[in-house]
């Protein structure tokens, strides 16, 4: 068998990988956000959200180290455009998304100073005449201090909830353990499943002619995007709406904070200027996202709202196929 033609084969099996990771993982994090009495949107922000990005925290230090940063880059803008156009407007779409205050003054907010953070912190040469624009070590060390103050408030919204909500429900039969065992094997499926996924998307898209960034802000960042949009939409089948949210939210906030603090922090990353259109789409999706919290059903992201951003996603994508002269 040549090697094309497994890459191929563990394309197919990777998605496969993906489906039953997802629905492992929202089963496994919905059981022990039952039984230790926090709400399901902080468990998508947390273990959910932390589990779906360790494919991007894989592929970034991989890119590092074969010295390859657009693709680093490329990858966590590429990503974080595809989980609020592609996973949250498919998510909308399937039902309308209903969510707290909380996470329109907060969480939303958060996801949007991570995008403008980002685009400060890489622009040197835009905003201090630098002769280069890179995240540097500094760059890094800062947005993990911003990835403390936001896990700091995640901790302390949780035990606000555990509180609030001490011995108003009953405990399902399922515990702690069983659902932690099935949040790794869930993990496990995502993480294999998505790496074969990416090898095979990447072969198509080195077939096609793309260039690295394109492949970085296209193929990889949906790759490694997969698993918050399988589990986005089994959570959102399976009526966990508000994981689905966390897991899109927090998925973002971690990308920039956390990947991207940690790819810096690890060699500084130099940042092409023309990555500021990328930059300022994912900003802007971040932005749409809270303001479409105010129309229609207030604190509701309707179905309408979700096509709107599916076809954002659309145009989008077709802007970079025609600017590289992919496919024409």
């Amino acid at each position: 068998m040549t090697e094309p033609m497994l890459t191929y084969l563990l394309f197919g099996a990777g998605l496969l990988l993906l489906v039953v990771g997802a629905s492992l993982l929202v089963d496994g994090a919905a059981s022990i956000a039952r039984r230790l009495r926090v709400p399901d949107i902080l468990i998508g922000l947390t273990v959910v959200a932390i589990g779906t990005s360790m494919p991007e925290l894989f592929v970034n230090l991989l890119a590092i180290y074969r010295n390859t940063p657009d693709l680093a880059i490329g990858n966590v803008i590429g990503s974080n455009i595809s989980n609020i156009l592609l996973i949250l407007g498919l998510t909308a779409m399937i039902s309308p998304i209903r969510v707290s205050r909380d996470t329109v003054w907060k969480q939303v907010p958060f996801s949007l100073l991570a995008a403008l953070a980002l685009l400060v912190l890489a622009n040197d040469r835009l905003l201090d005449n630098a002769p280069a624009s890179l995240l540097g070590r500094g760059d890094g060390l800062l947005l993990l201090l911003f990835l403390v103050i936001f896990l700091y408030y995640l901790g302390a919204a949780a035990q606000r909830e555990r509180a609030s909500h001490q011995g108003s429900e009953k405990l399902p039969d399922r515990g702690v353990g069983l659902g932690l065992l099935l949040v790794l094997l869930g993990l496990a499926g995502l993480v294999f499943g998505s790496g074969w996924v990416v090898d095979g998307a990447v072969l198509f898209a080195t077939v096609l002619g793309m260039d690295e960034k394109t492949i970085g802000l296209t193929i990889v960042a949906v790759g490694t995007s997969l698993p918050e949009l399988v589990t986005a939409l089994v959570a959102a089948f399976k009526h966990k709406v508000d994981m689905a949210v966390g897991n899109v939210i927090g998925s973002n906030i971690l990308n920039v904070f956390m990947i991207l603090g940690i790819g810096a922090t690890v060699s500084p990353l130099p940042f092409r200027p023309d990555m500021n259109l990328d930059m300022l789409v994912m900003t802007g999706a971040s932005l749409f996202v809270f303001l479409f919290m105010f129309t229609g059903g207030r604190s509701i992201l309707d179905r309408w709202e979700g096509v709107a951003l599916l076809l954002s996603y659309v145009v989008y994508v077709g802007y970079l196929v025609l600017q590289t002269g992919t496919l024409l």
